[in-house]
């Protein structure tokens, strides 16, 4: 008996086949119970008519509870009324019948969901939402490789930090405080010189005392570096591949993102060229929808979901102030005060997904930056060597993964993109 995934049931029509899962759902209408099954690649429903199949089947059938994994053998049917394929149950074999499942389709309050994250993670919403994350990091890593850059891994732990230590997870390391990183940037730098173009994909913490439904203390970032490329060229990279990722998703996830009821409409726009403004622009934009941001601010959260609110598609902010952004940025040669940097922020409030910059690539000018920020040299002197060997003009960017999810699912807290979210106050399961 060929054993077949439930994707796959279209071309199996009229065909005897065994699907291997659990019991997602289930209900029955007289002496014909409807089961639907998930077997990890999606849902089938299975009919078990008690004419059709052996008593012992039927028995189980009927004792069968939610979450119950089976083994059925039955005939590949076309749905009368759908353009969906079923299955006809002529053998049920149970392989372990489940206790109570705690999770019903009554209303369930986000911290008993959370405590119970480990089953939760069987809903079709959550399904859905874990499906296209993994559709999201394929095509970073594709897009990535198909533009030359190559995977360099970063440490996660670190002596120091990348952006102030305020922060920072500290721990023990054998003696000395080590720190968990904050990002793989300045390590995959020193990789520009070997490879020209490189990306790290990995966890990264934030030990930020943060609610809001933007941030995890753990999340997955990717960096990417690349060589000879400054701040307009930049931008381009990553408006191709934010475009390449959507591009991908809604060619691949069009059923999970059917789940989630996700509006696709803002997705479809997702084309180059995404929306410019400075950050002088965009403070004089927050103004006018009745914000009290201070002209050499950074962009709050609710900054951000104001200005987004006002555009169909990505926006890059770019050169913000030198004074509230990281010692390693460099000057606009046109505005000094400034940065050559960007913020890209997803449309529908969503707020920034991508942070980056051009790279301050002399030596002496990052030196007396960090002077001037009071960091120890001593910490961050292999980062300045490589200022010293061959330096040129680089830039790069960091894509906050979970951020991405949320947008691109539509969800309204980050907590549902990452399978077994971190906040301040959740560590467990």
């Amino acid at each position: 008996m060929k054993h077949i995934f439930t994707k796959d049931l279209p071309r199996y029509q009229d065909q005897e086949v065994e699907l291997r899962g659990w019991v997602q759902n289930l209900r029955s209408s007289g002496k014909i119970w409807f089961l639907e099954l998930r077997d990890g690649a999606g849902y089938a429903q299975v009919i078990v008519d008690e004419a059709l199949i052996d008593d012992k089947s039927y028995q189980i059938a009927q004792k069968l509870t939610l979450e119950s994994s089976v083994i059925i053998i039955g005939v590949v049917d076309k749905h009368p009324k759908k353009e969906e394929y079923e299955l006809k149950a002529k053998l049920i074999n149970l392989v372990s019948r489940a206790e109570d499942y705690p999770i019903g389709k009554k209303e369930h309050g986000p911290d008993f969901l959370l405590d119970n994250r480990h089953l939760w993670l069987r809903s079709r919403r959550q399904w859905a939402i874990q499906r296209v994350r993994n559709t999201i990091i394929n095509a970073i890593y594709s897009h990535l490789n198909q533009q030359g850059f190559v995977k360099i891994d970063a440490p996660i732990l670190t002596p120091t930090s990348c952006e102030g230590t305020t922060t920072l997870f500290s721990i023990d390391y054998f003696g000395e405080p080590a720190y968990l990183t904050q990002s793989g940037q300045l390590y995959i730098e020193a990789a520009i010189f070997s490879h020209g173009r490189v990306f790290d994909f990995g966890p990264v913490f934030r030990a930020e005392k943060s609610k809001t439904r933007r941030h995890l203390t753990e999340f997955w970032m990717m960096d990417a570096e690349a060589a000879f490329v400054e701040h307009e060229e930049n931008l381009k990279i990553q408006e191709n591949l934010i475009t390449a990722v959507v591009k991908t998703v809604l060619e691949n996830n069009k059923n999970e993102l059917n789940i989630l009821e996700r509006d696709t409409t803002i997705l479809q726009r997702v084309t180059p060229p995404f929306y410019r403004l400075t950050h002088k622009e965009a403070i004089t934009k927050l103004h006018e929808r009745g914000s009290d941001i201070k002209d050499m601010d950074d962009l709050g959260a609710d900054d951000e979901t104001l200005l987004t609110e006002l555009y169909d598609k990505p926006i890059f902010v770019e050169k913000y102030p030198a004074e509230v952004k990281a010692f390693y940025m460099k000057r606009d040669p046109a505005d000094p005060i400034r940065v050559l940097n960007a913020d890209l922020l997803a449309p529908e409030g969503y707020g920034e997904i991508i942070g980056g910059s051009q790279r301050e690539d002399d030596y002496n000018t990052l030196l007396e930056r960090m002077k001037k920020e009071k960091l120890n040299i001593a910490d961050f002197q292999w980062y300045l060597d490589l200022r010293k060997y061959g330096s040129v003009p680089h830039s790069g960017f960091g894509v906050g993964l979970e951020r991405l999810v949320a947008w691109v699912c539509g969800l309204k807290h980050v907590r549902e993109s990452i399978p077994f979210p971190r906040l301040i106050n959740r560590l467990r399961p």
